[in-house]
């Protein structure tokens, strides 16, 4: 029998959830919408088979297994923690929580549930080239790591969106949103932690189109130390023109570098001192692991959705019973949140910080 999905909300999230959870081979239940009208067309939009005029009412209906949360982030713990508590499992957004307080509580509240979080770029299959790359020991010790993630969606003062308010979205835009995916993936290819940083972050519009007098930040640069003693930088902004949705990373072993490039997701850069190559994603040249996402022959294209896809098909496996590889799970999400309240402590206070 396949699962029935609630999703709440009905922005771009919305859709990109939708469209993983047919390829899944689920059944969409119903959305709740910030309005009923709203939750009406998006069902319409999105082939739901129906629209609830609350989140209660959506909790109530026993044809519901798992709930996505896909609304503005300050909504995400008590939504979360609503489903949780009605017997849902829940796949909810990024960031998890605004605080690591309210994060912390969606872990414990969530120990006999499947709860996990899209950090979806651990399912391209070279990511999880490079991973396995880098544990069996062919980079050798790691020594640095470069990372950006830039985007030019927010670039002029006529750009808005309700992230850019803190009261909307928390504390920190641009890191808790795009750069805790970055960190996510330092930390899944490494296999090590942040062990402390150092950062600085700009907001350089503080007014825009609908929003004045805005706090959260445009940008931030942070330096880094693991537990396993590799240094690191890592650049976001959500004002990098051209940038459309460029997650770099680059990872210096003392054998040999991998580079992977979101915008351009078919190749594997291996860095040597000698005979560099490219990698492409290609099922018989892969890692087991790697391998297991690819769903396309090499040279059709793999991107974005079909990560996305991989992700919640992997959600909904574990809600079965089984327990696929590097799932990320609420405590991925906690980690998360503390990663980006210290990186702002680390701006605010101009010192390092733990993580």
């Amino acid at each position: 029998m396949s699962l029935g999905v609630g999703i709440v909300g009905g922005g771009f999230m919305a859709t990109v959830h939708s469209r993983a959870a047919r390829a899944a081979r689920a059944r969409l239940v119903g959305v709740v919408g910030s309005s009923p009208d709203r939750g009406a067309a998006v069902a319409a939009e999105l082939g739901i088979e129906r629209a609830y005029d609350s989140l209660d009412a959506l909790l109530a209906d026993p044809a519901i297994d798992v709930v996505h949360v896909t609304t503005p982030n300050s909504l995400h713990a008590e939504q979360t923690l609503a489903a949780l508590a009605a017997g849902k499992h829940v796949v909810c957004e990024k960031p998890l929580a605004t605080t690591v307080a309210d994060a912390e509580r969606l872990v414990h509240a969530s120990v006999d549930r499947i709860a996990t979080v899209p950090f979806v770029y651990r399912f391209h299959p070279l990511v999880r080239e490079a991973r396995a790359r880098v544990t069996a020991g062919e980079t050798g010790r790691v020594l640095t790591v470069q990372g950006s993630y830039l985007q030019d969606w927010l670039l002029s003062a006529g750009d808005d969106n309700w992230r850019v308010d803190a009261a909307a979205g928390g504390r920190s835009r641009t890191f808790a949103d795009i750069g805790s995916h970055l960190v996510d993936l330092i930390e899944f290819v490494t296999g090590d932690r942040l062990a402390r940083v150092a950062a600085s972050t700009r907001t350089f519009l503080a007014d825009r189109a609908e929003h004045v007098r805005i706090e959260t930040e445009d940008a931030a640069s942070v330096a880094f130390e693991t537990t396993g003693g590799a240094i690191g930088t890592l650049l976001v902004s959500q004002l990098a023109p051209g940038r459309k949705n460029r997650l770099h990373l680059e990872i210096a072993g003392a054998e040999e570098s991998v580079v992977f490039d979101q915008e351009q997701p078919e190749t594997l850069w291996v860095g040597r001192r000698s005979g560099s190559l490219l990698v492409p994603r290609d099922a018989e040249q892969l890692a087991a692991d790697a391998a297991r996402l690819v769903t396309t022959p090499a040279g059709h294209p793999q991107g974005y959705q079909d990560a996305f896809n991989a992700f919640v098909a992997d959600s909904y496996a574990a809600i079965g019973g089984a327990t696929p590889e590097g799932l990320p799970r609420f405590e991925d999400g906690l980690r998360a949140v503390r990663v980006t309240e210290a990186v702002l402590d680390a701006a605010d206070r101009g010192e390092w910080r733990v993580v």
